[in-house]
């Protein structure tokens, strides 16, 4: 996938990420791209791990199933940012 293509699916993903999780996230939009682009390697990885039963490092591509996984991932990765910088706190 071309890095267009990458930066389209990361301003998707990311800003339906932040839109549907609860709270407010900053960051901008460079903020929201590159957890979009987080999200499309970590949904992407964990649908290959839910499909095939094998771990690796793969990202979801550019169509309305790889933005829907791609957005699992986001959420899923602001949960594990939120949970280690919330603990952190303390």
């Amino acid at each position: 996938m071309n890095i267009l293509a990458w930066i389209v699916l990361g301003l998707i993903a990311g800003a339906l990420a932040k839109a549907i999780y609860p709270g407010h996230q900053g960051g901008g939009i460079l903020g929201t791209m590159i957890l979009g682009i987080i999200g499309a390697f970590v949904g992407g990885s964990v649908y290959n791990l839910l499909t095939t039963g094998s771990l690796s490092l793969t990202a979801a591509g550019l169509s309305i199933p790889g933005v829907i996984v791609a957005i699992i991932g986001a959420i899923i990765a602001l949960f594990i940012y939120y949970s280690i910088a919330r603990r952190g706190a303390y």
